[in-house]
């Protein structure tokens, strides 16, 4: 039986990389910061129980050097899914809160796997944060198109930090792959990711605020004309799998829809299964509402009421991932949230 680490694993996309792995028969090695955190570790427990013998818990710390050696011992491949979030309200230091623990976070799982012979395959979650920082940025690109071969040249550590740090982390993995020819590298940038949870409805990931308060109808007035390409988690999840799997894999792949899709549009999405579907908003705010203060004029000029296209056809030929549309990846988000709404 071949083994696999996941690092992440008790996150929205982990939890199911790792329930695609038992399935498929691998054994897996799980990492928590705490095995004492009982409630945390519920979802990992309850598989493990399901899969007797095949998954296996251990402790350890992104923030702590050398941590994950144990837990990585005897795997081929590597899914390091675990990453350093937070919402852009809570950044107060772009360096120390954002870029310092995602390097950390790198260099914690590749420096072990530079180390641990059985290693093979390094499958690393970025984002297309890494490739752009505005959607402005994508209009200067060939077609107007989001691929693969964009990076994010305009983020830094005091404008829009959080995609700064996704870069310098992804650029940071490739450097340390580079040093060495025992195992191979592939980074799957994910869009913004939606879809159904397979964690407790208490335990809904930060990113998706924005779109909870779209449910809650606290825009119902109107919404910024902003937009980013969604895909489903469930996708995310068959794609680092498949990478894993494959060994011809190889480079980045974007695993999201063709195209952004905004807020009005998710509204309209989600309208049909709401329960209560008039607090829904059903028009953007004019652009100048968004630029009123001077800080966050840039961020508004290069991002509201501009929407992109996007290539994924990588991920489509060389991983054979057939992405669910927009709109089951919205409506079975709005599932969750809801469902959360009765705890």
């Amino acid at each position: 039986m071949n083994k696999s680490l996941v690092t992440g694993d008790t996150g929205f996309i982990g939890l199911y990389v790792v329930k695609l792995l038992l399935e498929r028969g691998s054994h897996v090695n799980t990492t928590v910061r705490s095995l004492k955190n009982t409630a945390k570790c519920k979802p990992l427990l309850d598989l493990q129980a399901y899969y007797p013998g095949c998954l296996s818990l251990f402790e350890a710390d992104l923030m702590e050097n050398g941590s994950f050696r144990p837990a990585m011992e005897g795997c081929e491949v590597v899914y390091h899914i675990a990453s350093p979030f937070l919402v852009p309200q809570r950044i107060k230091d772009g360096l120390k809160d954002c870029v310092e623990p995602a390097l950390q976070s790198t260099q914690s799982i590749f420096q072990p796997a530079n180390e641990v012979e059985s290693v093979r395959r390094v499958v690393l979650t970025s984002s297309v944060a890494a490739m752009y920082s505005d959607n402005a940025d994508v209009l200067e690109e060939k077609d107007q198109t989001l691929t693969e071969a964009c990076w994010n040249e305009t983020s830094s550590i005091s404008y829009a930090p959080y995609s700064y740090s996704k870069t310098v982390a992804e650029q940071e993995a490739w450097k340390m792959q580079k040093v060495q020819s025992r195992w191979s590298l592939v980074v799957v940038n994910p869009g913004i990711v939606l879809g159904p949870s397979l964690n407790p409805p208490e335990s809904v990931s930060g990113s998706h605020s924005m779109f909870e308060s779209i449910y809650r109808g606290d825009n119902r007035m109107g919404c910024a004309d902003l937009s980013w390409p969604p895909v489903d988690v469930r996708d995310v999840a068959e794609a680092h799998v498949r990478a894993g799997e494959n060994t011809a894999t190889s480079g980045r792949y974007i695993i999201s829809g063709d195209h952004t899709v905004s807020l009005l549009d998710m509204a309209n999405l989600v309208r049909p299964v709401h329960q209560k579907p008039k607090v829904l908003t059903c028009w953007n705010m004019p652009k100048l509402s968004g630029a009123v203060y001077r800080h966050i004029k840039r961020w508004t000029n290069a991002n509201v009421g501009i929407p992109f296209k996007v290539d994924n056809s990588r991920s489509r030929k060389d991983l054979g991932i057939v992405h669910r549309s927009a709109e089951e990846a919205v409506q079975s988000r709005y599932e969750t949230w809801r469902k959360k709404q009765k705890v």
